[in-house]
């Protein structure tokens, strides 16, 4: 048989030349492959046992590239279609014959996007093997149309490329409905959680707002006061209609706070009673306070679910701030902070996020994190103040104040630990080493002044220490190994505490007082004292409030003096020596309360006009020294 000059290409050629729909549909986005060159055809006329000899005749490239299935065209190495098949003018909603002569990257939009372009470009060059990639096209009738494109090159002799066309429309709208439902809440149908993220992540990004808008973004977070008692009480079933409800309510609050300003705020159900309002381009914290209380107003007006008639509110925490340096992660702490904060302010009310707050928060958390490793490193120190007798200006004792060296901080006063030590229950290891302490440092002053009268040590006592630990045995293990004798240690507990002391309290009390310890009511007259139960407490001596004292100061010198002040602290010290108790009189300023506490007739001052807390060095230069206000001076 003669040689023909162009032969069939086999089916063979063609499925490795061509990208199949199973193909372009597993393969998702725009990628680039490496793509396998065809084999050699069998031509006609070949020994017995070639290709043609078993089989026959395969049919010719135009055949099987007419009658495919899959749309497809043949495109010349400038980008021009040359051939199109039937399924892609059907797909295309074109005529077949006005696709020859036509752009190929335009029918199918392959210039929309520079990296797509320039992959085009390569390919058309044969500098790439393979382009695949997602488009969207607008159906002539009107109707999108999600395609995926291959764009592979053809075998050397014939030249261009082929471009493969499969309509995935159907794949996408199933791919939508699935995203939405895994992006929507069910009860509420609201946005939920993962998608309002996404939504704030993307507005935060910079080219959200390099170029226009305000560059701001808001948040309100809220929260619904008692909605577990609703679930609790009335069941899941009524909780779900009310969340419901209250979405509908949150949607037309956005959608009016989006018909005044430009933009309607996003709203998302984040998870149990938990809703969030995103406000992309704020306009400033104005804006977002007048969302807060339209939102707390709707909620506020009543249910009717179910022929119940229900009334809740909500608390709401309110962030407004530039974009740029924001992370999601820190709008979301900083909006849960601050709703947290309007739960504690009172509920029923928003609040706005306050950067000073918010640092004295985290500071507080950084203290109390590492409180108890600060025990062991020994990062904590005492101070000593005088407790100075009134008639004869000589220090009778001190209290022992701690102080904490914080390496990040510098020095704190007790009023910034103290109560996350008796939280988290670290005032329990604490107390013990300021009572071993200053029971050691008391001890010290009784050896180096034996001359003097000794001093007593004044420790404070935490309730907690009584309830947590054992601390009449601490007490006297204490005293034991520094050698103090008890009558040298005395305890300090707040009014509240005693007042109320009850079972194993009241029990350690007794036993310590017992023991020949003093036991000291602090800040006594700022509770509601129980003077009949005052009795019957094992307490030595009554800490007069700095407040009582405070009001013997005359800022006016013209003026004269109110004699209720006086008559208050009056009757409280002639009290507490009728029940046999000593008085002392805290925040001693000026010479002037001085003398007045001295007529009124209180043994012990506490103050200024003595001495600030001082390490225990110079409450050694004090010992012994008559007239201690003239030592030590007001500083």
């Amino acid at each position: 048989m003669s040689g023909t000059s162009e032969g069939p290409t086999p089916a063979t050629e063609l499925n490795r030349s061509v990208v199949t729909e199973s193909e372009i549909l597993a393969s998702p986005g725009a990628e680039f492959a490496e793509f396998a060159e065809p084999v050699e055809p069998v031509e006609p006329g070949e020994p017995a046992g070639s290709a043609s000899s078993r089989s026959p005749a395969p049919p010719s490239y135009r055949s099987v590239f007419t009658a495919a299935p899959l749309a497809m065209a043949v495109v010349d190495r400038e980008g021009m279609v040359t051939g199109a098949n039937s399924a892609l003018a059907d797909l295309l909603g074109r005529d077949q014959d006005t696709l020859t002569g036509a752009v190929a990257a335009d029918l199918v939009d392959l210039a929309s996007d520079a990296r797509t372009w320039h992959a085009y470009r390569e390919l058309l060059r044969g500098r790439r093997a393979r382009l695949r990639c997602t488009r969207r096209l607008k159906h002539p009738e009107g109707h999108a149309l999600w395609v995926r494109v291959t764009v592979a090159p053809l075998p050397p002799g014939d030249g261009g490329v082929l471009v493969s066309v499969a309509d995935i429309s159907d794949h996408r709208a199933l791919q939508a409905r699935l995203r939405h439902l895994r992006m929507h809440d069910p009860v509420t149908r609201l946005p939920n959680r993962t998608l309002f993220l996404e939504r704030l992540t993307t507005a935060l990004e910079a080219e959200s707002y390099a170029e226009s808008g305000t560059g701001r973004i808001g948040l309100c977070y809220l929260d619904l006061d008692g909605f577990k008692a609703v679930n609790d009480t009335l069941g899941h079933r009524v909780g779900d209609q009310l969340l419901a409800a209250v979405a509908d309510r949150l949607t037309r609050c956005a959608q009016d706070a989006g018909r005044a300003r430009a933009g309607i705020p996003l709203v998302a159900r984040l998870g149990g009673d938990e809703f969030a309002l995103l406000v992309e381009d704020s306009t400033g914290t104005d804006q977002l306070a007048d969302l807060a209380e339209s939102l707390l107003a709707a909620i506020q007006e009543p249910f009717d679910l179910s022929g119940r008639r229900l009334k809740v509110s909500a608390s709401i925490g309110v962030v407004e701030r530039h974009a740029a340096g924001t992370t999601p992660t820190a709008l979301m702490q900083a909006a849960d902070t601050t709703l947290y904060w309007a739960k504690a302010d009172g509920k029923a009310r928003w609040t706005l996020f306050d950067p000073e707050r918010n640092a004295t928060r985290v500071t507080r958390q950084a203290l109390a994190s590492s409180l108890r490793p600060a025990i062991d490193r020994g990062e904590f120190a005492l101070e000593y103040q005088p407790l100075v007798g009134m008639d004869d200006d000589r220090v009778h004792g001190v209290e022992a104040l701690i102080r904490w060296h914080h390496p990040r901080f510098g020095t704190l006063t007790p009023n910034r630990f103290i109560s996350l030590a008796e939280e988290d229950g670290s005032i329990v290891p604490l107390g013990r080493w300021v009572l071993r302490t200053a029971c050691r440092q008391a001890r010290d002053w009784q050896i180096q002044y034996p001359d003097e009268p000794p001093i007593f040590v004044s420790v404070n006592v935490a309730v907690r220490q009584v309830w947590d630990s054992d601390l009449v045995a601490d007490v006297a293990d204490t005293l034991k190994e520094t050698g103090l004798p008890p009558h040298l240690l005395q305890l300090e507990l707040t009014e509240s505490a005693v007042m109320g002391s009850s079972g194993r309290p009241l029990q350690a009390l007794k036993a310590l007082s017992d023991m020949g310890v003093r036991i000291a009511i602090d800040d006594f007259g700022t509770g509601y004292s129980n003077l009949a139960y005052l009795s019957r407490l094992p307490v030595s001596v009554l800490k007069l409030d700095g407040s009582f004292v405070r009001g013997f100061q005359i800022e006016d010198r013209a003026a004269k003096a109110s004699p209720a002040d006086e008559v208050i602290v009056e009757a409280m010290v002639q009290l507490a020596h009728r029940l046999g108790l000593t008085v002392t009189a805290e925040c001693v300023e000026t010479s002037a309360q001085a003398t007045r506490l001295r007529r009124i007739g209180c043994d012990t001052g506490q103050g200024w006009l003595y001495s600030r807390p001082v390490p225990a060095d110079r409450i050694s230069e004090l010992l012994g020294i008559p007239g201690v206000q003239a030592g030590v001076g007001n500083p």
